[in-house]
């Protein structure tokens, strides 16, 4: 009897997993109307092919009889969001980018594209890549616009190029290690300091012996190491010095990597503890970090000069003026006091890709353009806009927020507002660091924006925002002793607000799922040794593979939550 029972349930199983596409297809068409009920009023978004393992998820669920959450999922890989592009030859992403297109313009429906393949993309961490050179990169965009042709797309652009410059990687000192390297950094540190110690110790011994006293431990000094008396040239080893002067380096970002310029590059003091643990990261800072000070190993002292009398000790007077100090009286181009003289080269190409990728695809005539502007918690305005104007904001639509980040709507929408406020103002010749910022309370920024902000909408830049996995908000860790990485892979987080062009925001075109939701950030080592993420306990997926935890995760604490059954008419 219980044999039977068995084979009835099991093959109850693989049917409903057989025919859960066409089992789920009134939910999906559920979402659907309910969205075509604001079809005049909106865009019909572009939902791509699902992943394959998404669909093997939804069949084990279904197998297991976890009918509902089976249901949830297949609801969520099936609703709109971006399609990414990145790490393909030009020829391979023309062709697949003129199938996406093609595939959207026969249905009817607006595709978003997710365009992410600059050169040194996420400071070489969890998602590097991305194009060789600056010609490889035009060559690649070129080719994007190729299979774009003139069907209607809207593009993001580039997403955490310019809100992680590669001047913050290096601000950062993380440029090219991940959590992993400052692990090995700080423990060879702590290896230094304890054979130090222990050689100091072993030529206290050799010093007690030669004076007739008896070695720390008790034993004869006739006993300990003769070869060291017999050997007065040669010293202890000493310390690396790279190892106690130059500053240690950040953990990596990842999936779009923006931990990076986020947490700022912290100075290990000359002497470190025995203790493997690494430092509590600060939390993130809304200003633009500051360059990291040389070490005194690195640099050479600087020549005396009018302008640092209290740098160096008092010297005689040099027969010469200083080349370098300016003559007193001469005036400098206030200019060139906001820009530095040598720019950093990387830095400089960064923002030449992407104003070649704005004048091209903008030239397209249907293709509308949003340049990456980071998150709330990330930027200041007046860190952020300078950014967006040397990247060609004033070429493109407009600016996206929040993109793979978890900041809620309300914070979105507000720092939406005061970058879209800002770049007004400074196209009028305000200075941005005058304007209205995020921290500032909201009754003396509503008087900022009183002051300033033109009163119509439609001349001010516009903005979009991933809502893909923002339902639960940001995630704060428990444990502060580890490097959160809130950004990778964050625990009991959710889908957020449903894609959508109807916003009931004159500023905000659309509420967008670009972070593809269910694929994951990265391994998320968090300053350990790894390979286990220290938060879940498990081995996360690469960045860009499917992660089945995170997956369901998104679904139960979606907010609103996923609808998985249709309501009759008339109900």
């Amino acid at each position: 009897m219980r044999k039977r029972r068995k084979i009835i349930t099991v093959s109850t199983a693989v049917a409903a997993a057989a025919t859960l596409p066409l089992l789920m297809s009134p939910v999906v068409s559920a979402a659907v109307l309910e969205d075509d009920d604001e079809s005049s009023r909106m865009t019909r978004l572009y939902a791509p092919p699902p992943d394959r393992d998404s669909y093997r998820q939804v069949a084990r669920l279904a197998w297991r009889g976890d009918f509902r959450d089976s249901a949830g999922l297949l609801s969520m890989v099936r609703t709109p969001q971006a399609v990414w592009y990145g790490d393909e030859t030009p020829e391979q992403v023309e062709r697949l980018v003129r199938r996406t297109t093609r595939s959207a313009d026969w249905q009817g429906r607006l595709p978003v594209l997710a365009l992410y393949n600059v050169p040194g993309r996420d400071c070489g961490s969890y998602s590097s890549g991305g194009a060789d050179s600056l010609a490889e990169y035009e060559a690649w965009i070129d080719a994007v616009a190729a299979g774009i042709g003139d069907r209607e797309v809207l593009i993001i652009l580039e997403p955490d190029s310019l809100a992680l410059l590669p001047s913050d990687c290096a601000d950062a000192s993380n440029a090219a290690q991940t959590a992993v390297e400052q692990q090995t950094v700080i423990e060879e540190q702590t290896t230094a300091d304890e054979q130090t110690t222990a050689d100091e110790q072993t030529a206290a011994d050799g010093q007690s012996a030669a004076d007739g006293q008896p070695a720390a431990d008790g034993q004869p000094a006739a006993q300990e190491q003769p070869a060291a008396e017999e050997s007065p040239t040669e010293l202890p080893p000493l310390p690396d010095p790279g190892a106690s002067t130059a500053p240690p380096t950040g953990s990596a970002a990842p999936g779009t990597g923006q931990e990076a310029a986020q947490t700022p590059g912290q100075q290990l003091p000359d002497a470190l503890p025995a203790t493997s643990e690494t430092p509590a990261p600060k939390p993130p800072e809304v200003q633009e970090p500051a360059a990291l000070e040389p070490s005194a190993s690195q640099t050479p002292a600087p020549e005396p000069s009018t302008e640092q009398p209290g740098t160096l000790p008092e010297l005689p007077p040099l027969p010469t003026p200083d080349p370098v100090t300016p003559e007193p009286g001469n005036s400098l181009d206030p200019d060139e006091l906001d820009t530095p003289v040598v720019e950093d080269p990387e830095t400089a190409a960064r923002y030449s890709e992407i104003n070649y990728a704005v004048d091209v695809l903008t030239a397209l005539g249907q293709t509308s353009v949003y340049l990456d502007a980071g998150h709330a918690g990330w930027h200041s305005v007046s860190s952020i806009v300078p950014r967006l104007i040397k990247a060609g904001i004033d070429r493109a639509t407009g600016f996206a927020l929040n993109v793979s980040h978890y900041q809620t709507d309300p914070d979105s929408t507000w720092y939406g507002r005061l970058i879209s406020s800002c770049l007004a103002y400074a196209d009028e010749g305000g200075d941005p660091e005058k304007c209205a910022d995020q921290s500032w309370s909201r009754r003396h920024a509503r008087r900022w924006l009183r002051a300033h902000a033109p009163d119509d909408p439609a001349g001010m830049k516009h903005y979009v925002t991933d809502t893909s996995r923002n339902g639960q908000g940001p995630w704060t860790p428990r444990d502060r002793h580890i490097d959160a990485q809130s950004w990778c892979n964050p625990p009991g987080r959710g889908l957020g607000r449903r894609p959508t062009t109807h916003t009931g925001d004159a500023l905000m075109d659309a509420a967008l799922w670009v972070k593809t939701p269910g694929e994951s950030d990265g391994r998320c080592l968090r300053g350990t040794d790894g390979p286990l993420d220290p938060v879940r306990g498990t081995v996360n997926p690469e960045a860009g593979e499917w992660f089945p935890d995170q997956a369901l995760e998104l679904v139960r604490y979606a907010d609103p939550a996923v609808k998985v059954f249709r309501r009759t008419a008339g109900r």
